[in-house]
């Protein structure tokens, strides 16, 4: 296999969150060599469920698995000065340092990107915290829902009248680590042409407020109207229930208003009152009665394809199981095995994309605690097995 552009790459991932792991997984997966430290404890991730089979196990988190593809592990304690002593032995070694820590911890304990840029010149440092290493809000603790929430994306989210909504899962802290990764790249770029590393800032707060920039967050510097929810009642445009799921119904695409009143066999609905696009919203609870009356008894497979034939822009609410078995990203190879030493064979979330030249490459599983501690410790720095030893007893491993 041709090796992934990143080869060579060194990198140390110090981070315990969602965001951090995120970022160095997909330094990983496209060809750099990342080893993930952890102090003696073990990741916050090992402790986040799910896990396999419901058991609550430090190597069964999934959480853990699927962000610590590609990389070998370590322990490491920096809070004691054995282990930063440890540490510093390791930094000449190494390109990038992913973190995730408060703004000003790694500071305090002397492990600042200006004391170890004095060890290596060229590192490059990636802090990824919830609003950034300075402002008034860096000291604070953030969480998914307050990424969100600080980030714009609630106040526009749900319907009029009720409670903002927050999407399902993690997508901010996978955003931060997306863009985090993607601001390393440029800075490792930045590093071979002038042998200088630096150190990066991102804020996950402001990586979900730049995904409003091109629209919602430039209206109040614009006078342009301000952006609101969608108003209760129509639902059309939005998931609707069929016989056995939900599913996405739009206008536009390759289908006139006549095609989807045909799809949904409804004469009713060529009426004006529906079929003028500027009637339609006056009118959206009776439409929406039309069509959900149309699909209640139907399966929404067979709507999906029905509606491919008829050029429809339409969607199915797919369900994980669903995800998991999707033929669109089964042939794009989207999902690889990987053999686990505790779990066992398992299928996982790999491929975000592909390089034509040097394609994407599952090399390993996420590692069990301290699983690469002897390979780094007594292979790479040259310390004795007794050496080794004592350093676990002291806890600095």
């Amino acid at each position: 296999m041709p090796e992934g552009v990143l080869n060579g790459v060194k990198v140390l991932d110090l981070s315990e969150d969602i965001a951090g792991s995120f970022c160095a997984r997909m330094l990983g997966d496209y060809g750099a060599d990342v080893l993930k430290v952890e102090p003696p404890r073990g990741a916050t991730l090992r402790r986040m469920g799910p896990f396999h089979h419901d058991d609550p196990h430090p190597e069964k988190s999934l959480f853990f698995l699927a962000l610590n593809l590609n990389k070998k592990g370590a322990t490491l304690n920096l809070e004691t000065s054995t282990g930063r002593a440890l540490f510093k032995e390791l930094v000449p070694h190494i390109d990038v340092i992913v973190e995730s820590y408060r703004p000003g911890y790694l500071g305090g304990l002397g492990l600042s990107h200006p004391d170890l840029a004095e060890l290596n010149p060229s590192l490059v440092m990636t802090s990824i915290t919830p609003f950034g290493q300075d402002g008034p809000y860096s000291q604070y603790q953030g969480e998914e829902i307050v990424n969100y929430a600080m980030g714009m994306i609630m106040s526009i989210s749900g319907v009029q009248g009720r409670e903002p909504l927050k999407h399902g899962g993690f997508q901010a802290q996978y955003e931060g680590g997306l863009n985090a990764a993607a601001a390393t790249a440029i800075s490792l770029f930045d590093q071979f042409n002038t042998g200088q590393g630096q150190h990066i800032d991102v804020s996950v707060t402001e990586v979900v407020a730049s995904t409003m920039m091109a629209t919602q967050t430039m209206y109040p510097f614009m006078g342009g109207t301000q952006p609101r929810r969608r108003a209760a009642g129509g639902e059309f445009t939005h998931p609707m229930p069929c016989a056995d799921g939900w599913i996405i119904v739009q206008t536009g695409g390759g289908a006139s208003w006549e095609d989807i009143a045909n799809f949904f066999e409804s004469e009713e609905m060529l009426e004006p009152r529906f079929a003028d696009a500027g009637q339609r919203p006056q009118h959206g609870e009776e439409l929406d009665g039309l069509i959900l009356d149309s699909i209640k008894d139907k399966n929404k497979w067979d709507l999906f394809h029905k509606a491919a034939e008829a050029r429809m822009l339409f969607g199915v609410v797919q369900t994980p199981t669903e995800l998991a078995e999707c033929p669109q990203l089964e042939s794009r190879e989207f999902y690889r095995e990987v053999d686990h030493p505790v779990i066992g064979r398992i299928k996982v979330p790999a491929v975000l994309f592909n390089f034509g030249l040097c394609p994407y490459q599952l090399t390993g599983p996420a590692p069990t605690l301290g699983q690469h501690n002897r390979e780094i410790y007594v292979d790479g720095l040259g310390y004795s097995l007794a050496d080794f030893s004592r350093l676990r007893q002291i806890n600095a491993i």
